[in-house]
C-alpha cells in the first residue's frame, strides 16, 4: 500500500511546485519544522514516487521553438501488437512531448513541438507517417498559449 501523504507532506508538494530549487532550510521555516523531518519526508515522497524528478522549465519560443501543434493520431488497427509498437516508436520523437492514449473519436494525442511549419511538416511527412499502422492525422496548431501550468492543486 503506497505511502498515504498528509496536509504537511501537501504543503512540501506546494512548495517544491513552485520552486524545485528551494532549499530544505526554506522549506523547513516556511512550515515551522527543523531540517530533518522535512528532509526525510522529502525523501519518502520522492521514495514512493510522489515526486518524479526536478526539472528546468524552459521557455520554448525563446530557444526557437515557435510552433505547438496538437495532433490526433488514428490507428488502422488496434490489436495490442500494433498499440504497443506504436507506444514504443511515439517515445522515440523527441518532437512529441506529450503522448495521451484517449477514449473518444481517435486514439491517441500529441502534443508536437517545433521551430516552424517546415519542421512540422517534416516532422509529420518523414517521421510520423512513417510510423506502421497510422491510418489518420489531424493537426491543431496554437495560437496563443492562454495557460500552461504544472502546478497541481492539491
Amino acid at each position: 500500500m503506497p505511502y498515504q501523504i498528509d496536509a504537511i507532506d501537501k504543503r512540501i508538494l506546494n512548495l517544491l511546485q513552485e520552486d524545485g530549487k528551494r532549499r530544505i532550510r526554506n522549506i523547513a521555516e516556511t512550515l515551522g519544522m527543523s531540517n530533518t523531518p522535512v528532509f526525510d519526508r522529502i525523501k519518502r515522497l520522492e521514495r514512493e514516487g510522489y515526486i518524479k524528478g526536478y526539472i528546468a522549465v524552459l521557455d520554448s519560443a525563446l530557444l526557437g521553438y515557435g510552433m505547438v501543434a496538437f495532433c490526433s493520431v488514428t490507428l488502422e488497427r488496434h490489436h495490442r501488437t500494433f498499440i504497443i509498437q506504436f507506444v514504443t516508436e511515439i517515445q522515440e520523437l523527441p518532437e512529441v512531448l506529450e503522448c495521451y492514449h484517449i477514449a473518444g473519436s481517435f486514439d491517441y494525442l500529441l502534443k508536437i513541438v517545433v521551430k516552424d511549419m517546415d519542421a512540422y511538416q517534416h516532422f509529420i511527412s518523414d517521421k510520423l507517417a512513417s510510423l506502421a499502422n497510422i491510418g489518420r492525422v489531424q493537426s491543431s496548431f496554437v495560437m496563443t498559449q492562454v495557460k500552461h501550468s504544472r502546478i497541481l492543486s492539491l
